[in-house]
Parts: C-alpha cells; structure tokens; sequence
C-alpha cells in the first residue's frame, strides 16, 4: 500500500537559505505532494527547463531501439546518443532518469544527454525502466541490468569500450545507478567502470528516521513524495527489516569492490544526509569517492539554467565524468 503520511516531517522552512539565484526555479517548478490521484497528470506534464541546443549537440546522433528485457518481462527501450566524428571504441555512460521511480522517461533528458555526448566524445545509453507502482521491485533494476547486458554484449557494433562503460542517474534515477553497481559486482558477469551519481535516492530509511535533517527537503522533493515513492517502489511501506540493497543501495552490508565514484548533492536536499554516508561508507570500503556538496541549493536545482550554483554542478559534473572516462582507460 502507498502510504500518505510523514514521519518526522518538520514545519520549519528554510527559504531565507536558498540560494538567491534559485528562487526563480522554485517559482516556475512548483512543489506538488504526489497522490494516486495526481499521478497520471503530473507525469504527462513536462515542467523541465529545455536549453536551446548549440550546433555540437544538435550534430548527435539520437536514435531508439528495444532490446530484450529481463527473462519473463517485457522487452526495454533504450535510447541511444553517439557523438559526431566518434572513436571505434568511445566511452559509454548507462543513464538511468529521476522521478522518484514513479515518473520521469529517458526522452525527458534529450538535452543534456546530447550536450554531454557532444562535450565528452561518448556514447549514451538511457533506458526507459518500468515505473512503480504498477511495476514494483524489482522490475527496474532488472530492466536496467538488461540495459547493462545488452550495451555490453553488443560494444562494437555500438562503437563502445566495454572497459569504460559507467553508470549514470539523478535522484531516483542515481539511486538505480548505485544499485545497478552493485548487482553487477555481486553478478560478477560484467565490470562497471564507474558510477556518477546526482543527488542519488539511496536509502529508504530517511522515510522513518527518527531525527530527521531539520532543514533538508522542504521543495520540490518533500518527506511525503519520497514516502510516496519508496512505497511504490517496495510495494510495502518503506523503513522495513527486509528492504533489498539492490532497491535501497544504502542497505548494503559491503561496498568493497565498486567503482570509482562521484556523487553530488544539495545542503537543503531531502537526501543530504544519505548521500553523505554513502560516500563515507564507499570511501572506508576503498572505493575512490569524489562528493560535493553545493550549500543553498535543494533537490533537482541543477535544472535552473542560468543560477551559478547550478551552471557549477553542471560543470562540476561534467569534469567528474571526464576524469573518471579517462581514468578508465586500460594501461
């Protein structure tokens, strides 16, 4: 059952700590308290800020294809991004979309995928995983290890090094990445060469915690979206004793053995505190971890395309993304 109540909600607000450049973002993309009701219209509607595309970016070539999907379920669609003038064997980014696990699809991100294959020479692959709650746990990492699969088995003709294929999300969509990378490492079928995670949702447990952060996700992303969210995803309410880590990455016991890692993050985001143990936790495991932090800034405020703290985390990101494609390359 999707549950509709906050545990631990604070009635504090902290506008008068948000970054000034991002109030207009604020008022343009309105906080919505998803429902069962609403569901439906809010994910036909599109409040995405589109950049105009330069000639780099509208040079990518975009194309869609569906693959075969996980034994016993529908088969995935993917779309794919090259870059004009590409390499036989360029980099590739897997990206997985935000929405909570409940909205969002891969065409929403046409824009920075095409300005991410342009900057960077690699190839994108995003999937279209199936959504909850009509699809729980574990349609959407299985869809996406199909992804993984199918991108891997099929590197050369996609003109793809399957030693620098990473993983890619924001929010919902980062916490799949991480999740993706560890079903991959316990699989042992394929390696991931790295996994660029954005404000990623990682643990289902901030739902019920008990000191929740007193400033942390007043907008856009609320404590009762990402209750709503968790649910659908579980199929139960979140905050149980048997959450799968490969649909909440924060309950893995051992994060030894993933890949370099860069996770980024706002000071008022819901999932602030998450994210910070997870990079604490990879880095006490070995794993390589580049975080940031960006103070004033809540959830998705990257999509603000002029504020400077957002036009930073873009930039900020990108470079990781650059840094970890080159750090792939083998000796």
């Amino acid at each position: 059952m999707i549950g509709s109540e906050n545990a631990g909600v604070t009635s504090s607000n902290p506008y008068h700590q948000v970054d000034p450049a991002l109030h207009p973002l604020l008022e343009a993309v309105p906080t919505v308290a998803l429902s069962m009701d609403n569901l439906a219209l809010i994910r036909s509607q599109s409040r995405l800020p589109i950049p105009a595309p330069d000639l780099a970016s509208a040079s990518v070539e975009m194309s869609v294809r569906t693959i075969p999907g996980p034994d016993d379920a529908p088969d995935v669609q993917v779309i794919i991004y090259r870059p004009p003038g590409r390499t036989p064997a360029a980099p590739c980014i897997l990206h997985l979309h935000g929405g909570g696990f409940v909205m969002g699809s891969a065409a929403a991100m046409e824009g920075p995928h095409r300005m991410v294959s342009a900057a960077l020479g690699c190839v994108i692959v995003t999937v279209d995983y199936r959504l909850a709650p009509e699809v729980a746990f574990p349609g959407a990492i299985e869809d996406a290890y199909a992804a993984l699969c199918w991108v891997m088995d099929n590197a050369a003709a996609l003109g793809v090094d399957p030693a620098r294929v990473g993983v890619a999300g924001e929010s919902a969509g980062g916490g799949l990445a991480a999740a993706l990378a560890l079903l991959t490492r316990d699989r042992g079928r394929h390696a991931i060469a790295f996994q660029h995670l954005t404000y990623p949702m990682l643990d289902d447990r901030t739902c019920t915690a008990v000191d929740p952060h007193p400033h942390a996700g007043q907008f856009l992303w609320t404590a009762h979206n990402n209750r709503f969210g968790w649910a659908a995803l579980l199929g139960q309410e979140p905050g149980g004793p048997d959450v799968s880590p490969y649909a909440a990455p924060a309950r893995a016991s051992d994060l030894t053995g993933l890949p370099p890692t860069y996770i980024a993050t706002g000071g008022l985001d819901l999932f602030l505190e998450e994210d910070l143990d997870y990079a604490r936790r990879l880095m006490r495991g070995g794993v390589p971890v580049e975080l940031h932090v960006y103070p004033g800034a809540f959830h998705a405020f990257d999509l603000a395309l002029t504020a400077e703290v957002a036009v930073q985390s873009r930039r900020d990101g990108l470079a990781a993304l650059k840094r970890l494609m080159m750090a792939s390359i083998p000796d």
